[in-house]
C-alpha cells in the first residue's frame, strides 16, 4: 500500500504579515517535494476540515464558540503577542487538524501503509480552551482521539521532536493513561513548560515523558535520548499507532531556537520512529508537521520523512553538520530512567 501525502493549497489563506509562522514555510515544502519527484510517489489525499464534534475531542464548547465569533470577527482576534487568527484563520486551521486527522483515518483505514500531513498552522501549543503559540488547533491530539474514538484504539504514542515543548498536547493528554506524549524540547524555553518532573496527573501519571534538553544539543545527544529512553518507553507502552508532531526549528540554522541538530540527525530520528512503528504497531506511523523556520531546512526536513517513509535510503542535507562540542547527556539519561523505571 502506498505513503499518504495529504496538503492543501488553501494552507497559504492563514497568513499574518511578518509572522515566522508564514505561508512560504508550506511553499517551501511543497516546491521541495516536487522537485525530488516525490509526489507521484506518494498517495495524494485532499482533506476535509473538521467539524465541531471533533474540535472537541481536545478543545472546550467555550473555545469552539470563540472560533465561530472570529469567523465573524472583521479584524479577527489576538490570543497572545505571537497568535492573531484572522477572520479566515478558524476555517484554514480546521483544515489543517483535518490534514493530520485524515493521515490517520488512512492509516487505520487501510488505505495506506504510513501517511505524511504536510499542514499549517502547526497545533502542539494549543491548549483545550485557547490559541498559544502560533497554534489554533491541536491537530494531532484531535486526530489521536478519532484514532481511539472511530477506530478503536486503545494505545497512541505521540512523539514530538519539535524545539517547543507541545504544552498543548500535553495538556490534553495529561490524565490520560492511554496515550503515551513523549517530547524532547529545549529547556528552559517557550512555552516554559516540560520540565523532567510533569509526568502526569491521576490515571496518567507516568503516561507523559518530557525530555528536557540544554541548549547546543545536537544529533548524538538525540540519538542516545532515542535509543536508551524513548525506544524502551514505547516498547514497554506497546503502541498501535505512532503520531509524530514533526518540527526542524532545532536545525543549527534555524533562528527561532539555540539547538544543534542537523538533517541527518533529523533523518535518524524519522528513521528510528519508523522502525519502532514496524517493530510494535505494523507499520502504522503518521508524521505531522509542526515548527521549523528557516523555509529551507524545513523544506528537505520534510522530504526526508517523505524519503524515509516510502523506504528510500535518500537523505538530502545542504547545510551540513557544525562543529559544536557534544554535552554530556548521561546524567539526564540517568534520571529519565529513573524516573520512568526504564531499561534498555
Amino acid at each position: 500500500m502506498p505513503t499518504a501525502y495529504l496538503t492543501h493549497p488553501d494552507y497559504i489563506v492563514h497568513d499574518v504579515p511578518g509572522h515566522p509562522e508564514r505561508p512560504d514555510r508550506v511553499r517551501a515544502v511543497w516546491a521541495e517535494l516536487k522537485r525530488a519527484n516525490l509526489l507521484d510517489k506518494m498517495s495524494a489525499i485532499t482533506p476535509q476540515a473538521v467539524n465541531d464534534e471533533q474540535i472537541g475531542y481536545a478543545h472546550t464548547a467555550d473555545y469552539i464558540n470563540l472560533l465561530h465569533h472570529a469567523d465573524n470577527h472583521d479584524y479577527g482576534i489576538r490570543f497572545d503577542a505571537d497568535t492573531l487568527a484572522l477572520p479566515e484563520t478558524p476555517q484554514i486551521a480546521r483544515l489543517s487538524a483535518g490534514g493530520v486527522l485524515g493521515a490517520v483515518e488512512a492509516v487505520l483505514s487501510g488505505a495506506a501503509d504510513n501517511a505524511l500531513a504536510v499542514t499549517r498552522p502547526p497545533g502542539h501549543h494549543a491548549i483545550p480552551a485557547r490559541a498559544m503559540g502560533f497554534c489554533f488547533l491541536g491537530n494531532v491530539a484531535i486526530a489521536a482521539r478519532h484514532a481511539q474514538r472511530v477506530h478503536g484504539l486503545k494505545r497512541v504514542l505521540i512523539v514530538d521532536y519539535d524545539v517547543h515543548h507541545g504544552n498543548g498536547t500535553q495538556d490534553i493528554f495529561y490524565d490520560d493513561d492511554s496515550v503515551l506524549f513523549i517530547s524532547t524540547h529545549q529547556y528552559p524555553f517557550y512555552p516554559g513548560t516540560g520540565a523532567i518532573n510533569e509526568t502526569g496527573r491521576g490515571r496518567g501519571r507516568g503516561y507523559t515523558l518530557n525530555i528536557p534538553l540544554q541548549a547546543g544539543m545536537g544529533d548524538a545527544e538525540h540519538a542516545a535520548i532515542y535509543q536508551q529512553i524513548v525506544w524502551p518507553a514505547a516498547r514497554r507502552f506497546q503502541p498501535e499507532l505512532i503520531i509524530v508532531s514533526a518540527g526542524f526549528d532545532g536545525h543549527h540554522a534555524d533562528f527561532l531556537a539555540m539547538m544543534n541538530m542537523s538533517l541527518h540527525g533529523y533523518a535518524h530520528l524519522t528513521r528510528e520512529l519508523i522502525r519502532m512503528a514496524d517493530v510494535l504497531c505494523g507499520g502504522k506511523i503518521v508524521f505531522a508537521m509542526e515548527g521549523g523556520y528557516n523555509t529551507d531546512v524545513l523544506a528537505h526536513g520534510v522530504r526526508n520523512i517523505a524519503h524515509a517513509l516510502l523506504g528510500e535510503d535518500e537523505i538530502s542535507d545542504p547545510f551540513g553538520v557544525t562543529g559544536g562540542r557534544e554535552i554530556d547527556i548521561a546524567p539526564l539519561i540517568s534520571r529519565l530512567m529513573t524516573l520512568h523505571g526504564l531499561s534498555i
